[in-house]
């Protein structure tokens, strides 16, 4: 998968991450949930954050990003503004590491191991790239929820 396929999905839903944020009717309702789901839009959104930053950015941008994985979940009330802030960085770290890696890197094998197995960078990266839209969707059904 080339890396001008890559940006263009990770900013597409970046962006509509932004979207989805800026939607919520009442901002509070970014960190409520709803019955049986176990995380708010709020807290999706740290995680999204942290992640990108550490398997892109500090990977590959050498951002030297430190991940607190249990805050982006423990977190709470962080203002609108504030995550509109966070997206908008990691929209940058995201196209910025992109630009370092070469085609021939996307065969390479992903520096850390994540899974039960190493994969190759280009598998991590779309794997990241549906982890992204996965949470987005998630995000999108809880906020038309709340709003009605």
């Amino acid at each position: 998968m080339p890396i001008e396929s890559l940006k263009t999905l990770f900013n597409r839903d970046l962006n509509q991450l932004k979207t989805e944020i800026e939607s919520y009717q009442i901002e509070s309702d970014i960190w409520k949930n709803q019955k049986g789901i176990a995380n708010s839009a709020g807290n999706l959104c740290l995680h999204l954050v942290g992640n990108l930053n550490t398997y892109i950015g500090a990977e590959f941008g050498k951002t030297g990003y430190i991940r607190n994985r249990a805050l982006e979940f423990s977190l709470k009330d962080i203002p609108r503004a504030e995550l509109l802030s966070k997206i908008e960085e990691t929209i940058v770290v995201v196209n910025n590491a992109l630009n370092n890696i070469s085609e021939e890197e996307l065969k390479m094998e992903f520096p850390l191991l994540v899974f039960d197995s190493k994969t190759s960078t280009e598998f991590m990266l779309i794997h990241l790239t549906t982890h992204l839209a996965y949470h987005l969707g998630q995000i999108n059904y809880q906020r038309r929820l709340l709003d009605n």
